[in-house]
C-alpha cells in the first residue's frame, strides 16, 4: 500500500492516471453507462460514487487550463438534468481545485464520441441520472 493515495484509487486506475498526457481524458461513468460497449479500456469502481473518486483523483490530476477540463452530458430533448447532481461534482472538485470552472455540456452523441477516445472509462457505482462526467488531464507543473 501506498502513502497519500486514497483508498478509492485502485492499482490499475493509478496505473491509467499516470500513462495519461495532457489533453488525455479519463470518463467516470455512471452504473448504467455502456462503457465496456464504447471503450476497450474500463475499469470497475463499482459501489463508488463519482464524488469519492472525484476527492482521491483531484490530488493526483491536474486539470487541464487550455480547454474545458469538465465535461458532463446534455440531457436529451424531453429530459431533464437533476442541477444537484453538477453542484454536488464541482463541491468535490472545488474543495481540490478551487478555480475549477464548471462542467462544459454536450449532446449525448458527442459525449459517447469523447468516451471512445477516452483513456479510459472507469465503471462506478453511481446512480444518478447525467452522472457521467469527463476529466481532461492538464500540464502537470
Amino acid at each position: 500500500m501506498l502513502k497519500g493515495i486514497h483508498s478509492s484509487i485502485s492499482p490499475d486506475l493509478l496505473k491509467t492516471l499516470a500513462e495519461m498526457g495532457h489533453g488525455d481524458e479519463i470518463v467516470l461513468a455512471d452504473a448504467r453507462f455502456p462503457g465496456h460497449r464504447l471503450n476497450g479500456s474500463v475499469l470497475r469502481a463499482d459501489g463508488l460514487a463519482v464524488t469519492t473518486l472525484l476527492s482521491g483523483i483531484l490530488p493526483l490530476f491536474e486539470l487541464d487550463a487550455y480547454a474545458p477540463p469538465l465535461v458532463m452530458m446534455a440531457a436529451v430533448p424531453g429530459d431533464t438534468l437533476d442541477p444537484a447532481v453538477e453542484a454536488k461534482y464541482l463541491a468535490a472538485i472545488r474543495a481540490v481545485a478551487p478555480d475549477a470552472p464548471a462542467p462544459e455540456r454536450i449532446d449525448r452523441s458527442a459525449f459517447y464520441d469523447r468516451a471512445r477516445n477516452a483513456s479510459a472509462v472507469v465503471m462506478t457505482g453511481e446512480t444518478a441520472k447525467y452522472g457521467n462526467l469527463i476529466l481532461k488531464k492538464g500540464v502537470t507543473p
